[in-house]
């Protein structure tokens, strides 16, 4: 009994919140965003016209006189940059809620089916499906593209809620639904004109290039409004993972808040698809990785967050730079993050053996 006393760590207060200080989380939040923005400055420093990690730092403070690099540096490179910032950190929390709210780690917005629903939107905008392009008319390509997911993801939670939520179950019926819509997406590119469909597959593919400041301050803003309606219902992501009964128990609203949280997990998806297109495992490995980082029993937002923005980040900087020709950057997050779901599973497999 001391001994579980000496290592229970005491609230912290601040006014009406409190919270647990925990050391080496506050370390890795850290070390992530220390690597984020070296990694940003890498990305920003490579390209047909080279700038010196040095110079794009002093670009970036206002202390560079040189015209030619702040152009390139301001209006040409650093809005790739924060994009990637940005649609990292929206798949990183992503991840993290669904993984949270199912209590499975195998769970994603894009094994879920979520953002193949976008993408079934977005490629048929781009290959002129006629209902679809007068939606995308009034509303936009990036409004039609969140609410694909949105219905999608509503469509798999229902199928998968009878008799309450089993992670395995949405996890299946996730990946079913997935198939069916990426089958749709390839009929429809199958079936489109050379250009549309060239266009399309390139953005299912998952890109930042050719992106500018419109882009990246609309995905920011949808970050900040998704983030913001997470305050309210983040509190109950602690007693779910205690399990249902659990939950109930201790005073939770379960129903309404897994699925506010669940909303807001899907918008993430549908935001950071919006604007880079459907870029596979960041939401996956990104809570993972933050896990471990942070000795976390579960996904931490925060680091989960920071954590997909160093991954996309840093795959994106690894796409421009070991290859004669630049990679969609979803081709290296395909890379890495297909050996670390079946390392996964295989690790979860022999849990389950013992």
């Amino acid at each position: 009994m001391s001994t579980l006393l000496r290592r229970t760590r005491p609230p912290v207060r601040l006014g009406p919140v409190s919270t647990v200080w925990r050391p080496r989380m506050v370390l890795a939040l850290i070390a992530l965003a220390v690597l984020i923005v070296v990694l940003a400055a890498a990305t920003v420093a490579i390209g047909e016209y080279r700038i010196p990690l040095p110079e794009v730092f002093a670009t970036l403070a206002g202390a560079s006189g040189d015209a030619g690099t702040r152009l390139v540096v301001m209006e040409f490179r650093l809005p790739r940059a924060v994009l990637g910032m940005v649609v990292g950190a929206a798949l990183g929390l992503s991840g993290a809620i669904v993984q949270a709210v199912s209590r499975n780690p195998l769970a994603s917005p894009d094994i879920l089916g979520i953002t193949a629903g976008a993408g079934v939107v977005a490629v048929a905008a781009a290959t002129g499906v006629t209902g679809i392009g007068l939606l995308t008319g009034l509303i936009g390509t990036n409004a039609a593209a969140i609410a694909g997911g949105l219905l999608t993801g509503l469509g798999v939670y229902l199928l998968a809620s009878r008799r309450g939520v089993d992670g395995y179950r949405l996890i299946l019926i996730g990946i079913a639904v997935t198939i069916f819509l990426r089958a749709i997406s390839e009929w429809l590119i199958a079936h489109a004109d050379v250009r549309h469909a060239a266009a399309a597959q390139t953005w299912l593919s998952g890109s930042l290039d050719g992106r500018d400041w419109t882009d990246a301050t609309a995905a920011a803003a949808g970050l900040f409004v998704c983030a913001a309606a997470l305050f309210p219902v983040v509190r109950t992501l602690g007693p779910l993972q205690l399990g249902d009964d659990c939950a109930v128990g201790v005073g939770a609203p379960l129903g309404r808040d897994r699925a506010a949280l669940l909303i807001i997990a899907v918008l993430l998806a549908g935001v950071a698809v919006a604007a880079a297109g459907p870029i596979p495992f960041i939401a996956f490995a990104g809570p993972q990785i933050a896990m471990r980082l942070c000795r976390a029993p579960s996904p931490p937002l925060l680091a989960s967050a920071l954590t997909g923005s160093a991954l996309l980040l840093g795959s994106d900087w690894v796409a421009r730079t070991l290859w004669t020709t630049e990679l969609p950057v979803g081709v290296v997050t395909a890379l890495f993050g297909g050996p670390l779901l079946i390392a996964l599973v295989l690790r979860r497999g022999r849990r389950t053996t013992r």
